[in-house]
């Protein structure tokens, strides 16, 4: 098997950077707030479906005061398409409540503030950081955890645990986009049951390739 040293990663970062310049988040979005409520609802579902639900959602519902009004039987029914809509539908009331009564009806612009939302963990803070608020952060979803541990770029049985590896390999400047790199490399090579290993621009550099 490959050993993997900083060298390495420092040839797996610029291949990924190469690979997937520029690329952006999927989520459909116009606000820091709708971003939120987007990443709340990607938990265990996939970015197109949750446009396709916002899309009916957020024109009648953008604003914390706008999504209290309409309630949880009617948020659920909306949101159901996203999976565990009823837990959701309570954490996205709960923070709205949170906003409006701590926060002045805006999202907080700090990751400390965000993490006491409820529904809001490292991960959403970390992109609403990164994406509405242009902050250096890497969000460690499931794509991100997978791939970080298979090219050993960040290795840890947690979360945070990969997060703060890929903090001290990946230029701080680099956070935000990084992020995204990893995901989309996910999404179409490095796939959780079959990757595409033969059609990998870091397949010479892997140490689980074909495994």
């Amino acid at each position: 098997m490959l050993e993997v040293d900083d060298e390495i990663r420092n040839k797996q970062i610029a291949i990924l950077e190469k690979t997937y310049a520029g690329a952006i988040p999927e989520l459909k979005f116009n606000s820091a707030f709708e971003l939120l409520i987007a990443v709340i609802l990607s938990a265990q579902c996939t970015d197109k479906r949750v446009n396709a639900v916002t899309n009916e959602l957020f024109p009648i519902a953008n604003t914390p005061e706008k999504f209290l009004s309409i309630g949880q039987t009617k948020l659920e029914e909306t949101i159901k398409p996203c999976g565990f809509f009823h837990t959701k539908a309570k954490n996205i009331l709960a923070a709205c409540r949170k906003i409006v009564e701590e926060f002045g009806g805006e999202v907080p612009k700090t990751f400390e503030e965000l993490i006491t939302l409820p529904g809001v963990g490292r991960k959403t803070a970390n992109v609403v950081m990164s994406v509405a608020f242009k902050e250096p952060a890497i969000a460690v979803d499931t794509h991100v955890f997978r791939i970080s541990n298979r090219l050993q770029l960040a290795i840890g049985e947690t979360p945070f645990e990969v997060e703060i590896g890929l903090q001290k390999i990946i230029p701080r400047e680099k956070w935000s986009d990084a992020h995204h790199w990893l995901i989309w490399h996910g999404r179409k090579i490095c796939k959780a049951r079959q990757p595409l290993c033969k059609e990998c621009p870091l397949n010479e550099i892997c140490p689980s390739k074909n495994v």
